[in-house]
């Protein structure tokens, strides 16, 4: 097994490829290191990676044909697309980067696999495909042709483009519908991070919808553990979702880092926002059942260990 992660100095691909370099695999990947947010924050990552001797190429994904030579070159077998541009409220901010990279971009590594269809792709979706499905919990057998955000469109669209290219040139593809990630090296416009950054900074909270909003919280480790599973599973064109199967109210959330940090949290409570929804729940017995996947961490846990990683690397040192 020889892996190439896409978006690997980002959250996600940073926490992947150190635990596929634990376990002796070869791995390496490309980042664009773009300011959707700080990219010291990548850097950082990137450095981190670098001292563990996994290759870090800066490109553009739509730079398809130094990709492709990369990848012949270290006879890479798995490819794992991580890079897009994510967020659901700057999604209506900046509609043409995200069509850029989360579909043009997704076609070019598209284009890859369809030349090698030996290599296996396994690529990310997201919960926000859902969109106005009011079934719980969400099923990958739902009906998901409502999103309520352009983000959800493009990975409704990334798992309709993935099927038609499988289906014509016969390459695997698994995609994978996150469901609410969070953990150390987060992103910073994730709420559990921009939370922890105004309660601690004594700044104002946004909540939105007056806080009646529960989100299928998963943590990190859980994530890269589903992320492996899928790269071992022998299926050619699958949608799997990788939640936690356990929703949390926002207010939860806030009471949470109140507790670990010993402050309170001064709240503002806003109307819904039109492209949000009120809850995500990830069924996962297809996870479970297919691949193994069992997560297994509380938010009360997973949020010690960001705020102890916040504290120690990026409150203190001032990281950015």
């Amino acid at each position: 097994m020889r892996v190439f992660i896409t978006g690997i100095a980002g959250f996600i691909g940073f926490h992947l490829a150190l635990f596929l370099k634990k376990k002796n695999i070869f791995v390496m990947g490309c980042d664009n290191f773009n300011s959707f947010y700080d990219p010291q924050l990548k850097r950082k990552r990137e450095e981190i990676l670098s001292e563990k001797e996994i290759p870090v190429i800066e490109s553009d994904i739509r730079n398809s044909l130094f990709l492709e030579k990369l990848i012949l070159d270290h006879g890479i077998t798995h490819f794992v697309h991580l890079a897009a541009h994510a967020g659901v409220r700057s999604s209506l901010k900046q509609p043409h980067s995200f069509v850029e990279s989360n579909l043009d971009g997704f076609v070019h590594i598209l284009e890859i696999c369809s030349r090698h269809p030996a290599i296996k792709l396994v690529y990310a979706s997201s919960s926000s495909v859902y969109g106005l499905n009011e079934k719980l919990p969400f099923s990958e057998e739902d009906v998901t042709d409502r999103p309520t955000c352009l983000y959800g469109a493009t990975k409704k669209a990334n798992e309709l483009i993935a099927h038609t290219y499988h289906n014509i040139y016969g390459i695997s593809t698994i995609g994978l519908r996150f469901f609410t990630v969070y953990g150390p090296w987060g992103r910073p416009d994730m709420a559990y991070f921009s939370f922890t950054k105004d309660i601690l900074n004594g700044n104002r909270l946004q909540i939105f919808n007056a806080g009646k909003m529960r989100r299928d919280f998963t943590y990190i480790d859980d994530i890269v553990n589903g992320i492996y599973a899928s790269i071992e599973y022998a299926g050619n064109c699958e949608i799997f979702n990788l939640g936690n199967s356990s929703p949390q109210g926002v207010l939860d959330l806030v009471a949470c880092i109140e507790k670990l940090t010993g402050k309170k949290a001064n709240i503002d409570l806003l109307p819904m926002q039109p492209q949000e929804v009120k809850i995500t729940y990830a069924d996962i017995s297809k996870a479970q059942s297919k691949l193994g996947y069992t997560p297994s961490t509380s938010l009360f846990e997973g949020m010690k260990k960001f705020i102890e990683w916040y504290n120690a690397h990026y409150c203190e040192k001032q990281m950015i």
